[in-house]
């Protein structure tokens, strides 16, 4: 029973990366390779977490009002990345992002609503940026756009899920442990950010 806020998003992340396995030309394989782009990224997938697992955090109406500033803030991003438009430190801005989230949860920063969504957001943007610049020539721009933003909703909802799973085990169990993901994601981050900086 306690298992299902976490088992739906790991199930139906499966069953998609499966049903995209042998795609073709078009849409299919426009929108696989938005999908994958995201979840094959330790950098996104962990920045992408942690925006769902601090919107558990703050509970409330954060819990979707940050991860949506995010995705919107995201597809803005892409489609800067996509027209070409500059955007300079993005790969730093996003190894930053996985710190400052990572601490945000670890430390149970408790911002205000307003502030938590526009650091989302303003984060979203660099990692949209490089969603839409490296989107592959040969592949259909909605399509991979509609792919990286389902993939990010789940990884949003995964940490969502781990979020609130954390809470059902007690004001302090359960915390100690979200706390120490985003303990371990500000310490990933902070490598990344040795790597790109």
């Amino acid at each position: 029973m306690l298992l299902r806020p976490v088992a739906a998003p790991a199930i139906l992340i499966a069953l998609t990366s499966t049903a995209f396995a042998h795609t073709g030309p078009g849409d299919a394989s426009g929108l696989a390779h938005g999908f994958m782009h995201p979840i094959g990224a330790l950098d996104h997938v962990l920045a992408m977490v942690a925006v769902g697992l601090y919107a558990a955090t703050l509970r409330g109406r954060a819990l979707w009002l940050v991860p949506a500033a995010f995705l919107g803030a995201m597809v803005l991003g892409g489609a800067a990345g996509v027209a070409g438009v500059p955007l300079p430190y993005v790969e730093v801005a996003i190894a930053l992002s996985v710190v400052l989230l990572g601490l945000a949860v670890g430390l149970r920063v408790g911002f205000p609503m307003a502030v938590a969504a526009t650091l989302a957001a303003l984060f979203a943007v660099f990692h949209g940026h490089a969603h839409g610049a490296e989107m592959p020539p040969d592949v259909p721009g909605y399509a991979y756009a509609a792919g990286f933003t389902l993939a990010t909703a789940l990884l949003h909802g995964a940490g969502i899920a781990l979020g609130l799973l954390a809470g059902t085990f007690g004001e302090r169990s359960g915390w100690r442990f979200a706390q120490a993901a985003g303990g371990a994601m500000a310490l990933a981050g902070i490598a990344m950010l040795a790597g790109v900086a």
